[in-house]
C-alpha cells in the first residue's frame, strides 16, 4: 500500500485531489493538511511514501517545504500542485516526480497515480525476486529465525511489528512495509494498512459493515480487519463472488 499525504489549503482542490487518490487501491490517504507546518511535522514522524503539494500557500510556501521534505527523506516522492507553471523548474531541481497544473483533469491525476505506483513497485521487485523463506525476530536478549510459512499474521505496532505464528508473537525491528516487500506476495497480502496475512492461514471470511470482510486465521481467535480498498483484491485472491 502507497502511503500519502496532501498538503492543499484549498478545500475544493483537495477534495478533488482526495476522490481520485481514495478511487485506487494502490493508495492509502493517510493525512491531509491545509498547514504545511503540521504536514512536515507529520512527515517528520511517520512513514510517508508520496506528499501532493499545492505551491501557493500561506506561512510555508510549498516549494521550500518540498525542499525541506526532500532533504528528511529523498526516498518520498513529490508531487507539486500549482496554477502556474514558473516553478516547474525549480521543483524538478529538486528530482519532483511530477508537476500538475489546475486544473487538473481526470485523466491526468488517473495517468500519474498509475505511474506513481508502477515506479514504487519496479523499485520494490529486486527484494520480492528474493523469495524471503525465513526473517529473524527477537526474543528477550536473543534474535531467532523463524519460517516464513508459521507465520499467521502481522500487526503494525508502532515502530515495530508483532509477528504472529501459532506458538507465539515475536517482535520485529522492521516497518510493516518492509516486510511487506520482503514477503511472497502470492503468500502475504496486506489486507489493511496496519495488517498482513498468510494467505494459506485463512479459514473463514466474514462480512462486516460497508461491505468490508473480518479474517479469521487458523490457531488464532483473533479477527483481522480488511480495509474497504482491498476488498476488491481479496475477493479477487480468494474467488469471492
Amino acid at each position: 500500500m502507497i502511503k500519502c499525504i496532501v498538503v492543499e489549503d484549498e478545500f475544493p482542490a483537495r477534495e478533488e485531489l482526495k476522490f481520485f487518490i481514495n478511487s485506487d487501491h494502490n493508495f492509502q490517504l493517510e493525512k491531509e493538511f491545509e498547514n504545511p507546518i503540521d504536514a512536515l511535522k507529520y512527515v517528520e514522524a511517520n512513514e510517508v511514501d508520496v506528499v501532493f503539494l499545492d505551491i501557493n500557500m500561506p506561512e510555508l510556501d510549498g516549494m521550500t517545504l518540498g525542499k525541506i521534505i526532500h532533504r528528511v527523506n529523498k526516498n518520498i516522492k513529490l508531487v507539486f500542485i500549482s496554477a502556474y507553471k514558473d516553478f516547474a523548474v525549480e521543483a524538478f531541481e529538486i528530482k519532483a516526480f511530477d508537476y500538475i497544473l489546475k486544473p487538473y483533469s481526470e485523466e491526468r491525476i488517473i495517468n500519474l497515480l498509475k505511474n506513481i505506483a508502477e515506479d514504487i513497485r519496479k523499485s520494490d521487485s529486486p527484494s520480492k525476486d528474493h523469495n524471503i523463506k525465513k526473517i529473524t525476530v527477537n526474543c528477550d536478549s536473543k534474535m531467532l529465525v523463524i519460517s516464513t510459512d508459521n507465520i499467521l499474521y502481522i500487526e503494525a505496532d508502532e515502530k515495530e511489528t508483532n509477528i504472529f505464528t501459532k506458538e507465539i508473537m515475536h517482535t520485529s525491528k522492521l516497518k510493516i512495509s518492509q516486510l511487506e516487500n520482503i514477503l511472497s506476495e502470492e503468500l502475504f497480502f496486506r489486507c489493511h494498512r496496519s495488517y498482513i496475512v498468510n494467505i494459506d492461514k485463512i479459514v473463514e471470511v466474514e462480512p462486516w459493515f460497508n461491505g468490508t470482510y473480518i479474517l479469521k486465521v487458523s490457531n488464532s481467535n483473533f479477527k483481522i480487519p480488511v480495509s474497504r480498498n482491498k476488498v476488491k483484491e481479496l475477493k479477487e485472491i480468494l474467488t469471492i463472488k
